[in-house]
């Protein structure tokens, strides 16, 4: 498995008139994003700057992988969030307490 830094924007579906929470369809887009987060594929994710786009930190075998999985976002379906980028990172820092007992960061033994 690897790392990927995931952007995604905002689709012709989506109304700038209203916030993320009163756009259409949610609680079904919430509810889809907590299940990817409770399976493991989403490490960190939100939207940063103004909003407009979402940045996550995912693990996944491969890009289609990625694509494939956030395909399946009802608000993909929808048109209110479309993949922007997709990049592999390599994670060298993490703080997470699962993780402390894993060989990494800059310093590696």
């Amino acid at each position: 498995m690897a790392n990927f830094a995931v952007r995604l924007v905002h689709g012709p579906g989506w109304d700038p008139s209203r916030p993320i929470r009163n756009q259409d369809g949610w609680d079904e887009h919430a509810a889809f994003m907590d299940a990817l987060v409770e399976e493991g594929f989403i490490i960190l994710g939100g939207p940063v700057g103004n909003g407009e786009q979402t940045l996550h930190v995912v693990e996944a075998a491969d890009e289609n992988d990625v694509r494939t999985r956030f395909a399946r976002d009802p608000w993909a379906s929808a048109g209110l969030l479309q993949v922007g980028t997709i990049e592999p990172w390599a994670l060298w820092l993490d703080s997470r307490p699962q993780l402390s007992h894993m060989p990494g960061g800059l310093h590696e033994d």
